[in-house]
């Protein structure tokens, strides 16, 4: 059902790990056609092109595209007991866990009179996306709403597609955990259309351009990201969820199988990888796999993703091979399951999270580890990282020198703006020794 792709006795270079790594074949590009159209459309007439929009891709016909307040209360009010008391407690983990990421204000003295203090400032406004599709997901309120607010952005916006199932409303519990939050904006509004009226506002629906854009959704929705990014910024292009798991013989092959078959399920595009020096572990991974992939609900949608070309398992020689392919992969969930985690661990650079030991699957990371499940995909974790409050927040330095502390420059910045022709850059540091001046 699952490739196996054996490296063992070959040598690993930068260029046969890259060529080695297991993709699906998505192409962000091949959608921005018909997302620019979305997106341009919205931007020429508003309401009655997101109402159009919903009705083509979602089957209905909304109501409202702006959630009433009532809607919202009612959704809160209406959530089971034990989704609420856990959407209450993965609130309370990803707050804590996201306020070690705030930076702090500092100060470097660069010399008597001289100094740059460093601050940090917050964006007004955020729109957060939430994709609907396959699955409901209230922990991407969690995840997304959260770290905006622990950045102290006073101004957010939800948007999430139309249910046919809810007469055209967005889904109940992400409008519970949206009212759980305190988030009183949400528009039954989905897909690159709805990317387009965050980044460029509708008046007619009082929704005002954001600053910031965040969440995950399919190809469409990652081709608008990257059509708007620079009129506002973007957290990544999210793309299918991934899993690579690093193990060795001592790691128990049941639970490897119910991690890979837990992101299978997302959708066919997922990527499940095992990378491991153990043939017998690999061997009894893949015979898991085929009674537990049988035996879950989307068995359907989860056999595909295994059986696809994104999909492997992965010998390799050691574990330091292992580490170098998941470097090259990039993964956005990394599992380490060895006799010695923290020396594996030491060889990784590249992920968007990384789950330590058995008992830290990614299933807990999606809802209530307290870290954030919005990740790099596609191996972007090369330069991207998680979703946090510093998302949301800009640094400023603030420059502040006094006469003492800028004529201890003065004749640098002169020498420096003369070799680069720009004269009357020195000048406006002498202009402040003239004698009239104070």
């Amino acid at each position: 059902m699952i490739q196996t792709i054996d490296l063992r006795g070959e040598t690993l270079t930068p260029q046969r790990l890259a060529a080695a790594v297991p993709r699906a074949k998505v192409d962000v590009a091949a959608a921005s056609d018909s997302a620019a159209e979305l997106i341009a459309d919205v931007r020429a007439d508003g309401m009655v092109a997101l109402l159009a929009q919903a009705r083509r891709f979602d089957g209905t016909d909304p109501l409202h595209l702006r959630v009433p307040a009532d809607d919202i209360a009612a959704a809160v009010a209406g959530l089971d007991s034990t989704v609420r008391e856990a959407l209450e407690e993965a609130i309370r983990r990803v707050r804590e866990a996201t306020a070690a990421q705030l930076p702090q204000e500092r100060v470097t003295e660069l010399g008597d009179g001289a100094r740059v203090r460093q601050r940090w400032q917050p964006v007004a406004r955020v729109g957060l996306y939430v994709p609907g599709g396959k699955a409901v997901y209230p922990s991407s309120v969690v995840m997304n709403v959260v770290p905006a607010q622990a950045a102290g952005v006073a101004s957010i916006a939800i948007a999430s597609p139309a249910q046919r199932e809810f007469g055209g409303g967005v889904h109940p519990t992400i409008l519970g955990a949206a009212g759980l939050l305190g988030v009183e904006e949400v528009y039954a509004i989905g897909g690159a259309g709805a990317i387009g009226a965050l980044a460029y506002g509708v008046p007619e629906l009082d929704l005002d351009p954001v600053d910031v854009i965040t969440g995950p959704g399919n190809v469409y929705v990652a081709a608008a990201k990257r059509l708007v990014r620079g009129v506002v910024a973007i957290d990544a292009e999210a793309g299918p969820t991934e899993i690579l798991v690093i193990a060795d013989a001592s790691a128990d092959p049941a639970l490897i199988a119910a991690d890979l078959v837990s992101q299978a399920e997302h959708d066919e595009d997922a990527a499940a990888v095992l990378v491991t020096d153990s043939l017998r572990l690999a061997e009894a991974v893949e015979r898991d796999l085929e009674g537990r992939a049988s035996g879950t609900r989307h068995a359907d949608r989860v056999r595909v993703a295994l059986g696809s070309q994104q999909s492997a398992i992965v010998l390799v020689d050691d574990l330091a091979a292992a580490a170098a392919f998941s470097n090259a992969y990039g993964p956005e969930h990394l599992e380490i399951q060895t006799v010695d985690d923290q020396a594996v661990l030491a060889g990784i650079t590249n992920a968007g999270a990384v789950f330590i030991g058995p008992h830290s699957p990614v299933s807990l990371g999606d809802y209530l580890a307290g870290s954030n499940h919005v990740l790099p995909t596609g191996g972007q974790s090369r330069f991207a990282a998680g979703l946090g409050a510093t998302a949301f927040l800009r640094s400023q330095q603030v420059v502040e020198y006094d006469r003492s502390g800028l004529a201890q420059v003065r004749e640098r910045i002169v020498a420096l703006s003369n070799a680069e022709d720009l004269p009357a850059h020195g000048e406006a540091i002498l202009a402040r020794f003239d004698e009239h001046t104070p």
